[in-house]
């Protein structure tokens, strides 16, 4: 878990412009079924998450520290709302 500063730190290097969380009291990590109690950690964890606020796409554990699988949900999703 990195604190907020870390977090901005690391959006300003991959250069990203929306809020990364830091979730100190592991509250969202619960909600969203990522708390691992043993470790006493979250796994982590990518969202894809539509205008609507509906998340369209998760990617849990090793692969979400690559962006490769939201970058491809999310060309997914464009492609699907052109042929709407």
């Amino acid at each position: 878990m990195d604190s907020s500063p870390a977090n901005k730190r690391f959006a300003e290097d991959i250069k990203v412009t929306f809020p990364l969380l830091s979730d100190w009291n592991r509250t969202t990590t619960k909600d969203y079924g990522l708390y691992n109690d043993v470790s006493g950690y979250g796994r982590r964890a990518t969202f894809v998450v539509g205008k609507d606020g509906k998340i369209e796409h998760v990617e849990v554990g090793n692969t979400a520290i690559d962006p490769s699988g939201a970058y491809q949900a999310c060309d997914l999703l464009m492609k699907k709302k052109k042929s709407e």
